[in-house]
């Protein structure tokens, strides 16, 4: 039996009816970019994260760079960022203009670590920090971080592009952020059609700046009162999120009970599984286990060879990437974020998973896990 890393077609019996039926009204009314779609879902996430307002935009990528503008980032700034992410999060401070200063991870969350950040901030007095919910989860010391940047006066913009549904001590991981982001990319837990993000906003204030920042700095039509661009959500990406929300909490907790049945049957083969800490209830977006770097490669070519998808999320640090030179301005210790990121491996995980599937994977995961170590 094949398993795909990820499978987007799991759709529930009257999804596709539905949806069928939403995007035909959308088309008859015309409202393909903004509209009472789009409307409808900020409030919606609004409500779900209790925090004073939600912007929608084009991309993960693009609420990133709204985030960092709407707290006043701009040319030669310096903003401080985890050394194991995405390349987005990295590229994003450097397309505001800004220059990104990297901190190693701790390898026990795989989260930026918070000591290394406290020296970091008294290394490059940084105008802002972007600290990473990597994976579904974030840090151990959350709320260290959210403190600390409080006391100092210094944002704190939280990439939460692969956390939503993720809860921290009971609420919402979006809810105590001065500014926080999601991605709508299709193969998040919460995916649209197309690409679309958001940017969650602690105030009022900080989610007009966003608003106005996304929509050319348009205070009305043809009055621009600063420069922006354009990053408007399209009408048919916040129909299918709007239609998906009512479905979410039974893809959460589906994703959830494979990364339970994953931590419990791969111990057999002493895997060294990395997961949320004490306090969080992870979204189940990604299972990451931590390989030997000299067989990773190896078993990832015998789970292919049975079958069996997976990935490496994601493969090198930042500050070894080699878009990074002429851009990054310093780090603080990159050994452990070069470790994740030679080891990593991730095992197929979406919702609708059926045991048989789970089990598929187990069987060769130890095969391969096998197979790897003789060879070496």
């Amino acid at each position: 039996m094949s398993v795909p890393f990820i499978d987007l077609r799991r759709f529930e019996p009257d999804f596709m009816e539905r949806w069928m039926e939403i995007a035909r009204r959308v088309s008859e009314n015309t409202a393909f970019v903004g509209g009472p779609e789009v409307t409808k879902l900020e409030e919606s996430l609004r409500k779900r994260a209790n925090c004073a307002a939600v912007v929608g935009c084009a991309n993960g990528t693009d609420a990133l760079q709204l985030a960092l503008r709407a707290v006043d980032v701009g040319p030669g700034d310096v903003v401080l960022l985890p050394d194991a992410t995405f390349w987005a999060t990295f590229e994003a401070v450097v397309n505001v203009g800004a220059r990104p200063a990297t901190v190693d991870i701790d390898l026990t969350d795989g989260q930026m670590d918070f000591d290394l950040f406290v020296q970091a901030v008294e290394k490059f007095q940084p105008k802002a920090a972007l600290l990473v919910h990597l994976y579904g989860w974030s840090s151990a010391r959350l709320d260290e971080f959210r403190a600390f940047c409080r006391e100092r006066d210094l944002p704190l913009v939280e990439d939460g592009a692969q956390s939503f549904g993720t809860t921290w001590n009971g609420k919402s991981i979006y809810e105590d952020a001065l500014i926080t982001t999601t991605s709508f990319y299709p193969a998040k837990v919460l995916g649209s059609c197309g690409d679309a993000g958001a940017v969650y906003c602690a105030t009022q204030e900080l989610a007009d700046k966003v608003r106005l920042l996304g929509n050319h700095g348009r205070v009305s039509h043809y009055e621009h009162g600063l420069v922006g661009w354009n990053s408007r959500m399209g009408g048919f990406d916040a129909a299918w999120l709007n239609l998906t929300l009512e479905y979410i909490d039974e893809r959460l907790a589906s994703r959830r009970k494979a990364c339970e049945w994953y931590d419990a049957r791969l111990m057999e083969f002493g895997a060294r599984i990395i997961g949320p800490p004490e306090g969080y209830v992870a979204n189940g977006y990604l299972h990451v286990t931590l390989q030997d770097p000299d067989l990773r490669n190896a078993m990832i070519e015998n789970l292919k060879e049975k079958g069996i998808g997976s990935a490496t999320v994601y493969p090198g640090a930042m500050s070894r990437q080699p878009g990074a030179k002429g851009w990054i301005t310093g780090t603080v210790g990159d050994k452990n974020a070069d470790l994740l990121c030679r080891g990593v491996l991730n095992l197929p995980l979406f919702h609708g998973m059926r045991e048989e599937e789970l089990e598929e994977v187990r069987v060769a995961y130890g095969t391969a896990l096998a197979a790897a170590g003789t060879a070496a």
